[in-house]
């Protein structure tokens, strides 16, 4: 009996021992295992924005008390939806796309949906829009472009809302050109009518350097069009959507000299729900690594949304951006 009950005795001693050496040992491991996990909605994976998002996540994850992961979307109207209806915590959005949405305009113009909770935290980087031609097409201005034979983008698409901003800002219509074809981007279609002469012109929505667009510079001896056009200077100075962007001299081989034209920005979006100290953790870890950002690519330059433009008011930046 004696012997059954040492025995006894030494397996609870071993089992308190055992617990007390757990208890010391979860209570040293990373908090990120009861982290707060932020949700970020982006851009299809493979886009850009796809690639930004993941980046920004690695820096929240550094916040012991925060975990991120990316949710990528289709489209900004699937973001902006979710982001309004609390599914995601902050989301990459097109500043055109993002005026749009507030205004009830473009594509948002039939969706009975208010965004009015939605709050800026920062502006992430410039998307330019840029006007390629062929060697062969005589293009050397904006004004050139009218009589030629162009592609306007796929209908819905980015491109051919560009296109009709365009077209809108310079007061011309389709007549005005030889052709206007509405080829997608993908499945080579695009670059196949411009690469045979089929289309003179494109528009690149997109950041810089492009490996693709460098790509079919290189085999079609095409070249970027400045955009320094007063129509475009008028566009950009009455729609907060706009900004000015430029091509660094020299990040083309056939495009030695700057291009100037203009473009939308991508924005981080929030809520009003979301916290003060979750959001300025978030707007911390950004801006506190600039230059990690800017490591991954050239052209993440982030900056808080109170230096940027607001849209016109149109949203307010969250409460811990003026701190």
């Amino acid at each position: 009996m004696r012997t059954g009950i040492k025995i006894m005795n030494c397996r609870l001693i071993r089992w308190v021992f055992c617990s007390l050496i757990l208890s010391f040992f979860f209570a040293f491991l990373p908090l990120t295992v009861h982290a707060y996990e932020i949700l970020v909605g982006t851009g299809e994976s493979g886009s850009f924005s796809h690639f930004a998002g993941k980046n920004i996540c690695r820096l929240i994850s550094m916040d012991r008390e925060l975990s991120c992961k990316t949710i990528s979307a289709p489209d900004t109207t699937h973001n902006l939806t979710n982001l309004m209806s609390g599914s995601l915590d902050i989301a990459l959005v097109d500043s055109q796309m993002l005026r749009d949405a507030l205004t009830n305009s473009g594509y948002f113009k039939f969706l009975d949906i208010n965004y009015d909770n939605l709050r800026s935290l920062a502006t992430l980087y410039t998307v330019p829009i840029v006007l390629v031609a062929r060697n062969d097409a005589k293009i050397s201005t904006l004004d050139d472009v009218k009589g030629k034979r162009i592609n306007a983008g796929a209908p819905l698409s980015l491109q051919h809302l560009a296109a009709e901003t365009i077209m809108g800002a310079k007061g011309w219509t389709k007549q005005d050109f030889s052709l206007v074809e509405n080829l997608p981007t993908n499945q080579s279609q695009e670059t196949l009518a411009f690469s045979s002469g089929t289309t003179q012109a494109i528009l690149h929505i997109g950041v810089h350097p492009d490996p693709m667009l460098q790509g079919l510079l290189k085999r079609t001896k095409a070249k970027l069009i400045d955009m320094n056009d007063p129509d475009i200077e008028k566009l950009v100075g009455e729609d907060g959507a706009f900004t000015k962007a430029t091509i660094p001299a020299g990040t083309y081989p056939t495009t030695p000299e700057e291009v100037n034209t203009f473009g939308t920005q991508v924005i981080l979006v929030t809520s009003k729900d979301l916290d003060d100290a979750t959001a300025g953790s978030i707007l911390q870890a950004i801006l506190e690594n600039k230059e990690t950002l800017k490591k991954a690519h050239p052209s993440l330059s982030p900056v808080r949304a109170s230096d940027t433009s607001k849209l016109k008011g149109e949203i307010q930046p969250h409460p811990v951006v003026n701190r």
